[in-house]
């Protein structure tokens, strides 16, 4: 159902049908000032409350926390929510943020206060008129989470949804004058467990908040209204079936119901009238309506709207209701999801339930259409609502900007709940969800229906089978699967599963993109090969960035970045708080780079439906999880804008299968290029162009490749590039462009000469801090020490999980898997790179180091180090780490690199350049180290250095 509207005004009712000849002065709007308390000792309702005038004030829409009522966050705060690293409680290095006074929690955002419990809230209300003789009801838009509702002392009920307005109705007369109003919320999970970290109750997202938000509204009730409007189009007949639920609360009357649809532009389509003997009760009307034969589609390049509106005249008075709806059928096709015939990729990102400011959801459409247009700069077309279900807004936003929504039933029954087993919340995922597709079934952009995320249970297959079952058979307006992430079964109308992804839980560096060498020709068809029906892949990415401090100034309403204040202070101890910056625009760059493997390797694979990104902005909780591009109020990070990620992340994209990204001078280049196309429409005789070009903007090869036709889909084989490399004599960063119109995107690639000069003899290279190399320092020599990897002892870095991509979700909800770091940070500018190309940051050529090295700690070695290549640490450990260093010992001058140089070189050109370019920097004047170490500091760092 969508928001109702009153037929002759503008402004839009959120919620019954309304009457043509009732004032709207009846309406009472609720928001404003309540009085309220407390109930800490859960005794309310047993001393009658509801009987007794409260004292204290708060305002609504808005919450305990919202209003300043609540207790200050400590040790002892009763968190909704896992914390799977608990050290906070214990560790030393959290002992003053446990102090009263500095109470600051890792694990995610802070609230100015905290309540778990009952609280009451209370409104003296004035009846204007006799317009409530024969009844009232009460809505209340978003509510967390039990309602329970006493008028005059008479309980009005207990509602409980977690994902749809809360309704009380009164039956009797309500005379005109002054009524108290009481409503007791209580926040607490009770027999009904939808998971501690469901994001619709966490205290890991939006908050477990207690209060009541959206619109507020008093109305009387008639004795004859049309309660609801459900809207099933059918493209094929041009017509929708209309059903529309009456409910007379009178004797059996005749009436006649008349429905005509309009356009968003106004026009207004033909009317269908009908008569109806209207019994007492409920009254269930079916009626087909012709749409004509000029139907306009909704989908996310046309969101075209119309608007069913329904007219009932019974003895000369009229009832009116409305509802926005689009015409589009969603269906399947063998792997594909097609949407009005036309297959449809989704490109999807998470939502939450991140409100930084609030701790709840907007309930506005303003808000929820900037959240939407932020995903579409960014290429997305779809989003996922994780275990919660979002207001009304967020539907009419996405309605008409042309979103794809995945809704779900407010559950992740794991750790610690479960579903299937016979507990409350077996039936609770039914009446929810049965009040989800009432409340916003008509959405066209509601296309997907899970009952919430990562199920468990004994017996959570066989129920939640029933459930998808259930939903295919009662409405056909969308799909449904189980849940996000398991189980698959045959009976899903999708999958939505994990494995096709490049990093995977419990992988670290056994993932492709850390133990494969870098390429871009695979594809997820072998993993999706077992299923017959369309599969979207589940939470993708979760790649991490540093913080970025800055930040911490906008948290201006009742959450508190005081995790990201720990963080903070952890680089400041260790002396690097200089380089925050730094860290953030370099482990940003390596983010993008996973997050574009992760995309084109969705893209590229044949027979899939789309992917879920985990996240496109940051994720605040579950140990704060920093893999968004965007940070937590949508906002870009410096590093990586819309235009740039929509390269890699569109309705069409050009593709390249690089069998590696890393050659030699005597190879020839071969790269097969496709295209996804998931546009508006087919395209004939179609040029792809692209070029080669170099840092400098120098252009290597051209080309142009023409495609006859480029239908609705992906694999589309363009051609290949081909180009002899022979032609670079130098190390080079190499950059393929390919163009379709206004579509572009780019690899970087890097070429190396097949063969090296000679390193002169002056710089002494070796794998071992041995008796040689201490000599020829002691006598003003120069040493290159390249240690193997696996020698670096564990005190000095041995035992840090270093690999290329960076860090996975965190270390914190991860227990530590690998890898812990966030990629590198160098100067590109420094000589010691003149024959290695380099940016700032980690990019493809540096995997075949990081592959073959360990992180050394400096601060373990010598605190006044300044590292040629810095390591990025993890936040939460914030040490100073290093792969190559350079100092002075005794007379002579030393280059340490943590990166094997020498195993298996003949292989490795990446490891040859470097090795060259750092011999030729010694041999250079600029060579000239500014801190002096003792020998006995290099000697201890490896296993094998024996004096």
């Amino acid at each position: 159902m969508t928001m109702n509207k009153l037929l002759l005004l503008s402004c839009f009712a959120l919620f019954a049908a309304c009457k043509v000849d009732k004032s709207t002065q009846s309406h009472l709007d609720l928001t404003g000032e309540w009085t309220f308390s407390l109930d800490t000792a859960d005794i309310g309702e047993r001393e009658k409350w509801f009987t007794r005038r409260l004292k204290e004030k708060v305002k609504l829409p808005g919450s305990t926390t919202t209003n300043g009522k609540g207790f200050d966050i400590d040790v002892h705060t009763p968190w909704t929510g896992g914390i799977v690293d608990s050290s906070y409680f214990t560790d030393t290095a959290y002992a003053r943020y446990r102090k009263a006074g500095n109470i600051k929690v890792p694990f995610w955002l802070q609230p100015v206060k905290y309540y778990k419990g009952a609280a009451w809230y209370q409104k003296e209300i004035q009846i204007p008129d006799s317009a409530y003789q024969e009844g009232t009801e009460l809505v209340i838009e978003r509510v967390h989470w039990e309602s329970s509702v006493w008028l005059d002392s008479v309980k009005l009920g207990t509602e409980n949804s977690l994902s749809t307005p809360h309704r009380f109705l009164f039956k009797g007369s309500l005379k005109p004058g002054k009524h108290l109003l009481t409503i007791r919320i209580d926040n607490r999970v009770k027999t009904i467990d939808v998971g501690p970290n469901a994001h619709s109750i966490t205290d890991h997202t939006q908050t477990n908040w207690n209060g009541m938000i959206g619109k507020m509204t008093l109305k009387p009730l008639e004795r004859l209204r049309v309660e609801s409007l459900q809207v099933f189009p059918d493209l094929s007949k041009k017509t929708v079936a209309v059903r529309a639920r009456i409910v007379n609360i009178s004797r059996p009357v005749n009436a006649s119901l008349t429905l005509y649809a309009t356009e968003k532009a106004g026009e207004r389509l033909k009317d269908v009238q009908q008569t109806l003997v209207l019994t007492g009760g409920v009254n269930e009307i079916k009626i087909d309506y012709p749409m004509g034969n000029a139907v306009k589609t909704w989908d996310e390049f046309n969101p075209n709207l119309y608007t069913m509106i329904a007219s009932l005249v019974v003895e000369g008075k009229s009832f009116g209701y409305q509802t926005d709806f689009g015409m589009r059928e969603i269906a399947l096709k063998g792997k594909e999801i097609t949407l009005n015939g036309r297959p449809v990729f989704l490109r999807g990102t998470l939502e939450s339930a991140i409100f930084p400011l609030t701790g709840y959801p907007a309930t506005d459409v303003a808000s929820w259409a900037k959240i939407i247009k932020t995903c579409k700069a960014y290429g997305l077309n779809h989003l996922r609502f994780h275990s919660w279900c979002p207001p009304e807004a967020a539907f009419r936003a996405a309605d008409s900007l042309g979103m794809y929504l995945q809704i779900e039933c407010a559950s992740w029954a794991n750790q610690g709940a479960t579903i299937g087993d016979g507990k409350p919340l077996d039936d609770y995922i039914y009446r929810e969800s049965e009040r989800i597709v009432t409340q916003y079934g008509n959405h066209p952009s509601f296309l997907m229906m899970a009952y919430g995320n990562e199920p468990s249970g004994k017996n959570h297959v066989a129920y939640l089978r029933k459930f998808v079952e259930t939903w295919k058979a009662k409405d056909g307006r969308r799909l449904y699967t189980t849940a996000a992430g398991w189980p698959a079964i045959a009976e899903n109308d999708y999958n939505n599963i994990p494995e096709p992804r490049i990093q995977s839980w419990g992988e670290g560096l056994n993932s492709i993109i850390n133990k494969q060498k870098p390429r871009s020709d695979y594809d997820w068809h072998e993993r999706i090969a077992q299923f017959d029906i369309p599969t979207i892949s589940h939470e993708i990415g979760q790649w991490c960035v540093y913080p970025d401090f800055k930040e911490i100034s906008a948290y201006t309403g009742v959450m508190k970045a005081r995790n990201l204040e720990i963080f903070r202070d952890r680089l400041r101890e260790t002396g690097m708080d200089t380089l925050a910056d730094q860290f953030l625009q370099a482990s940003g760059k390596l983010q993008t780079l996973c997050y574009k493997a992760d995309i084109e390797a969705a893209l590229r694979t044949p027979g899939f439906a789309g992917f879920q990104l985990l996240d496109l902005h940051d994720f605040p909780g579950q140990g704060t999880a920093l893999v968004g591009v965007l940070n937590a109020f949508w906002k870009d990070k410096g590093y990586v804008d819309g235009k740039t990620y929509r390269q890699f992340c569109n309705s069409t994209v050009p593709l390249a299968r690089f069998p590696n990204f890393i050659y030699t001078n005597d190879q020839l280049l071969k790269v097969p290029l496709e295209i996804a196309h998931y546009g508006a429409e087919e395209k004939s005789n179609v040029s792809v162009k692209w070029q080669i070009i170099d840092e400098a903007q120098h252009v290597y090869g051209t080309g142009s490749l023409l495609m006859n036709t480029l239908r609705i889909g992906n694999n589309q084989q363009a051609g290949a590039v081909t180009m002899n490399l022979n032609e670079i004599k130098e190390a080079k960063k190499l950059t393929l462009i390919v163009t379709l119109g206004q579509y572009a995107n780019q690899w970087d690639f890097f070429v190396f000469p097949k063969t090296l000069p000679n390193v002169n003899s002056e710089v002494y290279v070796t794998a071992s801090f041995d008796q040689k190399a201490r000599e020829l320092l002691a006598s003003g020599g120069k040493v290159l020490y390249t240690l193997r990897k696996g020698v670096l002892k564990k005190d000095k870095g041995g035992d840090i999980a270093l690999g290329f991509s960076s860090i996975f979700w965190n270390t914190a909800w991860t227990r530590g898997q690998a890898p812990v770091t966030l990629g590198l940070l160098c100067d590109p500018q420094h000589p010691a790179f003149q024959h290695f190309p380099t940016d700032f940051h980690s990019n493809w050529q540096w995997w075949d180091a990081i592959t073959h090295a360990d992180a050394m700690r400096l601060d373990r070695i010598n605190p006044t180090l300044k590292p040629i290549v810095r390591v990025i640490d993890d936040w939460f450990t914030a040490r100073p780490l290093g792969l190559v260093f350079e100092a002075n010992i005794g007379k002579g001058k030393l280059i340490v690199s943590a990166i094997d140089l020498l195993t298996d070189r003949q292989n490795r050109p990446e490891a040859r350049q470097l090795l060259y370019s750092l011999s030729a920097y010694m041999q250079s004047s600029s060579f000239a180290p500014k801190t002096t170490l003792q020998e006995n500091e290099i000697a201890q760092l490896a296993h094998n250095n024996k004096f």
